[in-house]
């Protein structure tokens, strides 16, 4: 099982810092590590879309091919 982690990056110097949203997609079955990604609160918006999208194919997809 993988494990998803989000959290509020702030990097940069104190004056002008730069915010990002840090995803880590931890280790999957069998110690394959996993990845992490430093997004813009734009670039992690834009990605909740995407995931959203195809969550939503995904399940329209599984319930059309039950019924």
């Amino acid at each position: 099982m993988m494990t998803f982690e989000a959290r509020q990056l702030r990097i940069g110097r104190p004056d002008r810092p730069a915010h990002r949203i840090a995803l880590n997609v931890g280790e999957a079955r069998g110690g394959v590590p996993g990845a992490w990604a430093a997004l813009s609160p734009d670039e992690a918006r834009a990605l909740g879309r995407l995931l959203l999208q195809a969550a939503g194919a995904t399940a329209s997809s599984a319930f059309s091919a039950q019924g």
